[in-house]
Parts: C-alpha cells; sequence; structure tokens
C-alpha cells in the first residue's frame, strides 16, 4: 500500500531573525504550517511571538531568513500582499469597522475578488450592482455558517464582544486563504464563547492551515495540533501539546510561570 503523502507547508518560516537596533528580537526561527493543520506559537511575554506573527504577515521583515509561501511561489509578502497569497489574519481585539454594519464588515474581506469586490460595490460603479450581490451572498453565508447570521444588520457596538470575534473570523474567510492566522483568538472571551471558538477553528481547519498566537493555556492545549515555543526570540521546543507540556525547558521558560 503506497505511503500517504503529506499535505503541504502553507507556510514556512525558515531561519528568521530580526533586529531591532541593538536588539535581537528573533534569532534563527523555523516553523511550518501546513494544510488541515492548527499550530500555536506561545511563549512568556517578551518571547518573541508577536514579532514572528507579524513577520509571517510581512509588517515586520526579516533582517536575515526567509518567510515562504509554497503554493503562492513568494518569499517574504508584504501585508498588502497578503490575501492574494491566500492568507488572511484577524488582529488582537476584533478591528472592524466602526460606521459599517456586521454584513458589511464582511463584504470588505473580498476586496481581491475579480470583480471588484467591495469597493466597486460601495461605490456603485457599474458593474457594481453583480458585485454588491454576490458579496452580500457570500458574506451572509459566512455569518450564517459562524452562527452570527442574525446579527448582519447591526453595528459592531451593537453586538457581544464573542460575536464581533466571529465577524472578524468571518471577514478573514472572504479571502478564501489557505493560511488562517489568528492574534490571540481567546482573548475577552467567557468560557462557553471560549468552548464554541475552539469549535469553529477546529472546523476550519479541514479548509486550510491555521496559525494561532495564544496566551491562554488552556484555550490552546486540546486545541493544535503541535505548538512551537519561543524564550527570548529563539525556539526552544516544538511538538505535541503532550510533548511540550513535560518538556523542562518549557516548563522552566513558561508552563511553570504562566498557566
Amino acid at each position: 500500500m503506497a505511503l500517504e503523502t503529506p499535505p503541504a507547508p502553507s507556510v514556512e518560516v525558515d531561519a528568521v531573525s530580526v533586529s531591532f537596533g541593538g536588539l535581537q528580537a528573533l534569532k534563527d526561527v523555523s516553523f511550518s504550517v501546513s494544510h488541515g493543520e492548527i499550530v500555536g506559537l506561545i511563549g512568556p511575554n517578551g518571547a518573541g511571538k508577536t514579532t514572528a506573527f507579524n513577520v509571517v504577515c510581512g509588517f515586520v521583515r526579516p533582517t536575515s531568513g526567509h518567510v515562504r509561501f509554497p503554493a503562492a511561489g513568494r518569499l517574504n509578502l508584504r501585508p498588502s500582499q497578503l490575501a492574494r497569497a491566500g492568507v488572511s489574519r484577524t488582529l488582537q481585539g476584533v478591528g472592524l469597522f466602526p460606521h459599517l454594519t456586521v454584513l458589511e464588515n464582511v463584504m470588505a474581506g473580498g476586496q481581491i475578488r475579480p470583480n471588484g469586490g467591495f469597493l466597486v460595490s460601495l461605490f456603485a460603479l457599474p458593474w457594481g450592482i453583480v458585485a454588491d450581490r454576490e458579496l452580500r451572498r457570500d458574506a451572509a453565508a459566512l455569518l450564517d455558517r459562524l452562527g452570527v447570521g442574525a446579527f448582519a444588520s447591526r453595528l459592531p457596538s451593537e453586538v457581544p464582544y464573542g460575536v464581533a470575534k466571529k465577524v472578524a473570523v468571518a471577514r478573514a474567510l472572504m479571502c478564501a486563504p489557505r493560511l488562517l492566522m489568528l492574534d490571540e483568538p481567546a482573548s475577552g472571551l467567557d468560557e462557553a464563547e471560549l468552548e464554541d471558538f475552539a469549535s469553529l477553528i477546529v472546523e476550519l481547519r479541514r479548509d486550510m492551515a491555521v496559525l494561532l498566537v495564544e496566551h491562554d493555556m488552556g484555550f490552546v492545549m486540546p486545541l493544535v495540533d503541535r505548538l512551537v515555543v519561543l524564550d527570548f526570540g529563539e525556539v526552544i521546543a516544538t511538538g505535541r501539546p503532550s510533548e511540550i507540556q513535560s518538556n523542562p525547558a518549557v516548563i522552566e521558560a513558561y508552563l511553570g510561570v504562566q498557566q
């Protein structure tokens, strides 16, 4: 019987180092995330998690090393190039447009569509009627899929925080990403919302790779397939949650200090 071919990486971080003046924020950091996989990036405060996340997103340029996106055939993308390369991210908090409705916020995630996306729809350009109809249909379907369709006509300030987090994810999904990056998805959620959000992330893995940065170990440990642990800008451990929990270096650097 032929061996099953492992899924191709959606992103490969290869020996990335980042220096800010005399401060080295990352040193030779390497990891990958493949289709159908949930990978968590963790570590104590100041470990370099956010810098590593922002390197992948293109907000921080590596001093050395590369971030590869094999499916797109690209290296070290800039933020404006992410969506077309099949990469989408959420922000800490929610980052929704306050004066757009929930539905319009999700529609805004469709900017890269060949027919012009949300801006064409917004400014009622000649071909905007069709673009608007398609965007509204797809945005509404995503909101329904995430269980928040009833809030479509509300402003972000009028919906519960847990709903707003799902709206932010729906917006990120509008470009049909191969890689979804979640920045502290558990922050601000209560226990019921955490369980619901974890189920959502597990469902999304069927269609994409998921990379998340998270502080809440109770949330991340049962959720991810692999963990990448940073401390002082270096990877000190990579492995399954069960392996990480028993790793002496991780216990000393993180798990033994912050639960």
